[in-house]
């Protein structure tokens, strides 16, 4: 096997805070992830209805296969202090149906149980993901996929460098695809 395959076969890296650890999805997940992805607070803005326990499942596999396939992927975020599961994020490239296609740029994302919300626990995330992605994408730009109604996660991506680039219709809802320009590169607005 060579490097760059072999590098890919290992698990998400920690990442460390001052309030939060973002680390590997483990299958021992799955119950705290199912709750938050069947929490209609959570999927409000995302999906716009609860997931079920069998969308969830294939949400935790599609998290660890991320790493595998990419090199890049989701990470479950705990608080430090606690050990508790408050939400995922991380990077992703679903191959979602968009037009114009968006090739070649990762895709961050996150969500949070619903008692994570209004503690600045999204930013604090956000932040050691764009600086996680600094290193690793340097001149590769990513892009964030935001319903135009959800104001909280926007703001959250506005603080972490992103800018409106493109309105899309993503199955059926308006959506602002946000973009953040590589540190040694550039991309032209589309």
């Amino acid at each position: 096997m060579d490097g760059e395959n072999s590098a890919r076969l290992s698990a998400a890296p920690m990442l460390v805070t001052d309030r939060l650890r973002l680390r590997a999805h483990t299958a021992a997940d799955f119950e705290a992830s199912a709750a938050m992805w069947g929490n209609p607070e959570v999927t409000r803005f995302i999906g716009g209805r609860p997931f079920t326990r069998e969308e969830s499942w294939t949400r935790v596999l599609r998290c660890a296969g991320h790493w595998v396939l990419m090199g890049f992927g989701f990470w479950v975020v705990e608080e430090r202090a606690s050990g508790k599961f408050i939400g995922e994020a991380g990077f992703m490239d679903f191959k979602r149906d968009i037009e114009p296609p968006v090739e070649d740029m990762p895709e961050v994302g996150w969500a949070f149980v619903p008692e994570a919300h209004g503690r600045g626990i999204a930013t604090e995330t956000a932040r050691a993901l764009v600086a996680w992605g600094d290193v690793h994408f340097e001149t590769r730009a990513t892009t964030c996929l935001i319903d135009e109604a959800h104001s909280t996660s926007i703001r959250v991506a506005e603080k972490c460098g992103y800018r409106p680039w493109r309105r899309v219709k993503y199955h059926g809802q308006a959506e602002v695809l946000f973009l953040r320009e590589a540190r040694t590169g550039s991309v032209k607005a589309g």
